[in-house]
């Protein structure tokens, strides 16, 4: 089976319920993430990341309504995984460090915290806040930080109800192209 069947199969299967307070589901947030992406011109390695920045959700269970969450779900690491086993790491690693991205984009971007939905500021607060001085230095170390903070801004504009984007067919050859 190829990659990108799978993963049609994963964002069929889940992909469209609510995206945890959002007003959009799962797949219409990494459509728009992605679509984003392209619009920036960034490499396919990173629309690609972008697009799957949330798989994490999809393949562990997590409940439904933001209100129920009482401890961080770390989708970033379960997605990381998953990709990791089947792209390189210019896939898995923003994966990785998108959630750090924006604890990293609180503590060193003036303004970036009021951007934040109500859902990202709750999870903000499960996933530690925003990054000490130390922790800002080892986000700052690692390889794909940059990266991981562009597919965070372009998670944050993904959430908006009715934008038109290309569906997921329309990233299936790139994706079987880049998988490993």
């Amino acid at each position: 089976m190829a990659i990108s069947d799978e993963l049609l199969s994963i964002y069929g299967r889940s992909g469209a319920a609510l995206y945890f307070g959002e007003a959009v589901t799962v797949s219409e947030h990494c459509l728009q993430a992605a679509h984003f992406a392209q619009a920036a011109g960034a490499p396919e390695a990173l629309v690609v990341a972008a697009l799957l920045h949330d798989v994490g959700h999809l393949i562990e269970a997590v409940p439904e309504d933001i209100a129920d969450w009482k401890i961080d779900a770390r989708h970033e690491l379960t997605g990381s995984r998953w990709l990791a086993a089947r792209f390189g790491p210019a896939i898995s690693e923003p994966v990785r460090l998108h959630v750090p991205a924006k604890r990293y984009l609180c503590a060193t971007e003036p303004g970036y915290f009021s951007k934040l939905s109500s859902a990202s500021v709750v999870t903000l607060g499960l996933q530690g806040g925003p990054m000490s001085s130390a922790e800002r230095t080892a986000f700052e170390a690692e390889p794909y930080h940059r990266d991981a903070v562009l597919v965070r801004q372009w998670d944050d504009q993904g959430k908006i109800a009715g934008l038109q984007t290309a569906d997921f067919a329309h990233y299936c050859v790139l994706i079987d192209q880049l998988a490993a």
